[in-house]
């Protein structure tokens, strides 16, 4: 579904990614990995339409996006949960969830019931500000936020970090669900290695904004990704 070539990122002078090839298609979770200042984010900003890309191109659905802005990346179907989740601290949680209905027809806008069965949290806390809540309620937060606009790409930056270990194993099982589903593709940043590596089809490694190890899971030795990540050459 979502297909991007040779991407170039630049912050003023300095250029943050090099020529990255990423593909994801539904059904299939595409992991992006490496260690702090690698680009990651970076990368995710591009796709989500944070960050113009200096070059390169991004096709969703055979169909090539401009350089457009991240309103209209959600509008073609692209949701994101960005890292630090940026959930809205004196909003209620419901009114936090209704901001995804922007991306939607009025007809549309409604919080499905699917989003309570993944997170029940959401349906407890629904009249508490969403700063009241702790961070993986946030994290749960954010993500049900995303799915709220029907995204066909999901892009989810960091979803494990700072969380315990209750949450990220219930956050899994969404992702997974998600996946199993096979109408959405997913675009997951982790360092988490084990989370990452149960959930994902495929991976890319970035160093220094470059892609140095890349391909689907059935092609790559679990202690040849883990080594690389590690800083460790691999024969």
């Amino acid at each position: 579904m979502l297909d991007a070539k040779n991407l170039t990122l630049h912050y003023g002078q300095s250029q943050i990614l090099h020529g990255i090839d990423i593909t994801a298609t539904a059904g299939t979770v595409t992991c992006v990995m490496g260690n702090n200042g690698v680009g990651k984010t970076s990368l995710m900003n591009l796709l989500a339409g944070r960050h113009p890309r200096s070059g390169g191109t991004v096709t969703l659905d055979g169909r090539e996006l401009g350089r457009i802005n991240a309103q209209s990346m959600a509008q073609a179907g692209i949701g994101y949960v960005p890292q630090g989740r940026a959930i809205f601290p004196m909003l209620t949680v419901r009114e936090n969830m209704e901001t995804g209905f922007a991306c939607l027809p009025r007809a549309e806008r409604r919080i499905p019931d699917a989003i309570f069965d993944s997170f029940p949290v959401l349906a407890e806390m629904a009249h508490r500000r969403g700063g009241d809540l702790s961070g993986g309620q946030q994290q749960q937060l954010a993500i049900a936020r995303a799915l709220i606009t029907k995204p066909r790409i999901l892009l989810l930056d960091e979803p494990t970090e700072g969380i315990q270990p209750n949450i990220i194993a219930q956050i899994g099982r969404v992702i997974a669900d998600l996946r199993d589903q096979g109408e959405m593709a997913i675009v997951l940043v982790e360092q988490f290695f084990d989370f990452a590596w149960d959930l994902g089809d495929s991976f890319l490694v970035l160093e220094r904004g470059r892609a140095v190890m890349q391909g689907p899971k059935a092609g790559l030795k679990r202690e040849d990704l883990h080594a690389r990540l590690a800083g460790h050459t691999v024969a």
